[in-house]
Parts: structure tokens; sequence; C-alpha cells
């Protein structure tokens, strides 16, 4: 039994032992038990002392896991695991969102230029952009960044538009004046393809204008957000791509027959400024243009005098273009066509003239050619088209209108709704695809035959008793792109409400089958205009008489993949009449004889036609 003085003692004693090393002692198991268990009650386990070690032993014998394995999936493990995830998609974004960027900066602007090597270059855009953020604080950085992503997106837009134009048109898109060309291609799809493709193409076009400038922005974003976590990094690889862009175009290195070092945007914005200056200026240039009208005051009884009492017909061959007549590909055929016409013509008392007119399109937009025969001015964008239907610009078919002396209509199988313009081109009367009475199936775009066309234009006008005389503006669309199918020529008096050409149809290829190959493409637009040709010198041998004269003309050259990549914009040109006089009023023209113009034959602007023609056939 212990005192009270002897209390500090034992305190100062159990705290010394406390503080000092713990000796190993053997002791025998059970003595060692028995402390335990008188010392530490509250820990002692649950179950006897060897039962853990026998149920982990039992645990691995029946297959489960042992106590490592069961430690190893744990949340250390887990974590690491979505670390190591995470680091991987973080990489990967990082290289997607560069490799976006990088793509839409090399994209070029013409299809035939779409080629792997185009994108195996160094763009000096690409070094700015690694360049920039390492010279902007945080703030300016990430409006940078949102500003270079979204020029970048919108000029790889660009870029595709001007794809679409090159292979269409042949020329880039005009940011100024062709939007509404978009709406016409909208129109085209349906026409060709169905309402639900229509549907389809634009709503992909405006998800990609949407995505494309979006998807720029982010990436734009998340480069520029790498450089600044890495500035050490960033400077060395800025130094290097520079050093490198400065070396390929010192040395003037290629791949591919490209130019390793690129400055693909930056081009194409140099070549846009000064279009867009000037298509702004476009407007102001042709008012004043438009505002000289040589037979805005010619009184009606000096108009025409030299055709009175002639039907006149201005015919319009969809897309019949020089390389028609002198293609190695196309000419033989066509030329046998227009040498055989020829003869038969001559033999039923035709004679005929021919000679070039420069379109103001290609491959496409046959409104503004045909405007720009009919205005006598020069109408080569939408913009021009609208100012001129909405002024009151005496027109050549408008000329015959004012004398009082002819009926002028339109047959215009390729409108298929309202025609304003009708008025303004001076016509009494429009028969459109609705009012053709056509039953048959449509040939691509083309819903008419040419044949049947003029076989309506003859019932409805041309053939009615008693009539006075007329003028027709009449628009052959069985030669329009696609193609597919072509039509073929029927018996005249087979034609009827048109379900003949149902047979001809399901004999025809598809689209599909059409576009295959550039070779095929070629041979169907060549049996095209051999149907368009074969379909109006038809017509003129079967139903023209001496009062006819024929005018026929090419609106444009086709789609450059039957060009060829030909730069030419010329169209042929014909007067065709029985009436000796009609002819001799040109022969000053310099024009060749029969239906095939030489090729040293006059080239006309489109837009010198009217005056000319006016001119001739005047007093």
């Amino acid at each position: 039994m212990c005192t009270d003085d002897d209390r500090p003692a034992r305190a100062v004693t159990s705290v010394r032992v406390a503080k000092e090393p713990l000796r190993a002692r053997p002791i025998a198991p059970a003595a060692g038990r028995a402390r335990k268990d008188r010392q530490v009650p509250d820990r002692m386990p649950s179950r006897p002392p060897g039962s853990e070690a026998a149920a982990d032993t039992g645990s691995a014998a029946a297959g489960g896991p042992g106590p490592r394995e069961r430690s190893r999936p744990g949340r250390f493990g887990r974590w690491r695991r979505r670390t190591r995830v995470a680091r991987v998609l973080s990489v990967g974004t990082t290289v997607l969102a560069a490799a976006l960027l990088l793509a839409a900066l090399l994209l070029p602007d013409q299809r035939d230029r779409l080629t792997p090597s185009a994108f195996l270059r160094l763009p000096a855009e690409a070094v700015l952009l690694t360049a920039l953020p390492l010279t902007l604080p945080r703030w300016a950085r990430r409006v940078a960044a949102v500003v270079t992503g979204l020029l970048v997106g919108l000029l790889a837009l660009l870029k595709c538009l001007d794809m679409v134009f090159h292979t269409v048109l042949f020329r880039p898109f005009d940011p100024v004046l062709d939007w509404g060309l978009l709406e016409n291609a909208a129109d085209y799809v349906r026409d060709t393809s169905g309402r639900t493709a229509e549907l389809l193409a634009v709503a992909g076009a405006v998800l990609l204008a949407v995505a494309v400038p979006a998807l720029t922005t982010a990436s734009a974003l998340r480069v520029t957000s790498l450089t600044a976590r890495h500035r050490g990094r960033a400077v060395r690889a800025s130094l290097a791509l520079g050093t490198a862009w400065i070396t390929c175009v010192t040395l003037g290195l290629r791949g591919g027959g490209e130019p390793l070092a690129a400055a693909v945007d930056a081009d194409l914005l140099g070549a846009r400024v000064p279009q867009v200056r000037a298509s702004l200026a476009d407007a102001r240039l042709f008012r004043r243009l438009a505002a000289h009208d040589a037979f805005a005051h010619t009184p009606p009884d000096r108009l025409l005098t030299g055709l009175r009492g002639k039907d006149v017909l201005f015919t319009f061959v969809e897309s019949y273009g020089r390389s028609a007549v002198e293609d190695p590909a196309l000419a033989p055929r066509i030329g046998t066509v227009l040498k055989e016409s020829t003869g038969a013509l001559r033999a039923a008392g035709f004679t005929a003239r021919s000679g070039w007119l420069r379109s103001p399109v290609t491959g496409g937009g046959s409104w503004l050619a045909h405007s720009t025969f009919l205005s006598g001015l020069w109408i080569s964008n939408q913009q021009r088209f609208r100012t001129l239907t909405s002024s009151d610009r005496a027109t050549l078919t408008g000329s015959f209108r004012r004398t009082g002396a002819w009926r002028t209509v339109g047959i215009v199988p390729g409108v298929r709704g309202a025609w304003p313009e009708g008025g303004f081109f001076g016509l009494d009367h429009v028969y459109d695809a609705a009012h053709l009475g056509y039953r048959g199936p449509g040939f691509g775009w083309s819903q008419v035959p040419d044949q049947y066309t003029l076989e309506a234009f003859r019932r409805r006008e041309f053939g009615r008793r008693g009539r006075g005389p007329l003028m027709a503006e009449i628009v052959l669309t069985s030669s329009h792109h696609p193609w597919a199918p072509v039509p073929r020529p029927v018996g005249w008096t087979e034609l009827g409400d048109g379900s003949v050409f149902h047979r001809v149809e399901r004999e025809g290829k598809d689209e599909k089958e059409v576009w295959r190959s550039a070779r095929s493409v070629r041979a169907e637009y060549r049996g095209a205009v051999e149907y368009a040709l074969r379909s109006l010198f038809g017509f003129l041998l079967r139903y023209g008489d001496d009062r006819t004269v024929l005018v026929f003309l090419g609106d444009h050259q086709p789609v450059p993949v039957v060009t060829a990549g030909s730069p030419r914009r010329d169209v042929p040109v014909t007067v065709v009449a029985r009436d000796p006089e009609v002819l001799e009023r040109i022969s000053g023209w310099g024009w060749t004889a029969g239906l095939k113009p030489a090729a040293d034959a006059p080239v006309w602007a489109m837009d010198t036609f009217r005056d000319r023609f006016l001119t001739a056939y005047g007093p």
C-alpha cells in the first residue's frame, strides 16, 4: 500500500518509462495474453485470437481475395485510374483542337486542290497563334483567342463556299453580292431531289455554319490556355516554328507541288478586300451604266421595221457553250448534228449565220445571261439583276411589245412559281411549267423535255389559225445540269400529254450512275445538247415557214467538269430565216454561214447584242 508521498515519484517514473523506447522481451504466450487481457480489455478482438488469420486463410483457400488483395482496389487506386483517364482525355482534346485549327487554316478554296499534300504544310497563322498569347495579359489573351477562333471558322466557311462556286460557276463566292444565290441553290436541290432533300441540305448548312466557328473558337481557347500554362515550352516552340517557316520561304521548299510555308487565310483576305470594295461600289457603277439607253426614247414606229410581219423566236439552249462545238470529246457528234441540220434546213429553204457571244456567267446563273442578252447591260450578279428588273429599261423583247405589232409570249418550263419579271421583259403572256399541260416525268432539274416544250408552244400559240405576228422567248431546259436522265426524241405525233416519256425516263441513267466519273458526265452532257438541238431543228423543219425567224443561242458554258477547266465563256449564237432579206441585214456582222460558228468568227460581249440587233432591223 502506498502513501501520498509516493505518488509524485511514481508519476515521474511512469512519464520517464513512457518516454523510453520499448524493448522486446521474451514472454510466455499465455502470460502475455493474460497481461494484455488485464491491461487493455477494450481493445480485445471480438473473436478468438487466430480466428481472423484462419478466416483469411480459409477465404484465400476458397478462391477469394486475401488481405493484401482486398486493399488494392481502394480509393487511392480508383483515384489514380481516374487521373490517368482524365490526363489522356485532356491530351487527346488538346491534340484534336490543334489539328482542327491546322486543318481550318490549310483548307484550300478549290476542290481540285483538296489533296493530302495541301495539309502537310506550315501556315504562318499557326506560328502567330502560338506566339501571340505569350505577349498578352490573361484577359486580353482570352479575347484574342475568341476573335482568332471566330475568324478562322468564318474563313473556313468562306473557303467551303468558294469550293462550291468554283465547281459550279467557275469563280469564288462574292460575300457582298452572292447571298441571293443560296436560295437558288436550295431551289435546285428541291427540284432535283425533292422537298426532304432540300430541308436536310438547309439544316446541314445551318448546322455547319454554327458548328465550325464554335469549334474553332473552342479550339483556339484550348490551345491558348495550354501555351499560357507551359510558357517556356511555348516560347521554344514558337521560335522553332518561326525559324522553320522563314527557312521554307527563303529556300522555296515545296512538297507535293505545294510550298511548305503557307499563308492561306492571309492570301484569301488579301484577295477579298479589293473584291468587297468593288462589290460595294458596283451598285453605283451599274446605276450610271443603266442611265444611258440608246433606245429608251425611240418612237415605236421606228423600232424593228425590218422584221414587221415575221414570227421571231428567241430561243435559249441551256448550257450550250463553245466547248460543245470545239472540245475533241464533244464536238464530233454535236458537229454532226449541226452539219446534218444545216443541210436539211438549206434543203427546206432556210439559211443561217452564226457567231459567238461572251456570257457574263459560266456553269450556271442562266437568268443573268438571259437578262444580259435582252437588256443590253452586263448582268453578272444578283444585285444587278434585281436593280435591272425594278427599272424601266427597254429590253429586246419589250421593244417588240412597244411597237404594238407583235403578241409577245414566254415559254419558260424552268419557272415553277410566280415570275413577276415576265412583265419587265415585256411579255403579254407567260407559259410556265404548270401551264404547258405536261403529264410526264421530270428529267433531273428539267421537268419538261424540250420536244414537248416546243410542241406545247405550237399548240397554244404558234399553230393558232388567224393569229398575227408573234414574238416568243423560249427556254429549252433538257440540257441543264445534271443530265440524268437525258430524254430522247419520240415521234411528234406521239407526244400527247407527255406520258410517253415515262418509258423514256425509265430507260435513262440516274444521277449517281452519271456522276460516277467525269467521262460519263461529259458523255451525258453531249447527249443532252444533241437532244436539244435535234428537237429545235425538228420543230423548225416541221412547222417553220417564210415568216419564221429563229434566233437561238447558248446561255453559258457548262460546269468545269465538262469544259475540262476551260476559262472561255463564249456561247454560239445563230440567226435562221427563209427570207434572204433578214440575213442580208446582218451581212456586215462577219458571222459564219451555217449553224456552226467558225473558230475565228467575231466574239461579242453578250450585252452588245441588243443594240446591234435593234440597229440592224431598224429603219
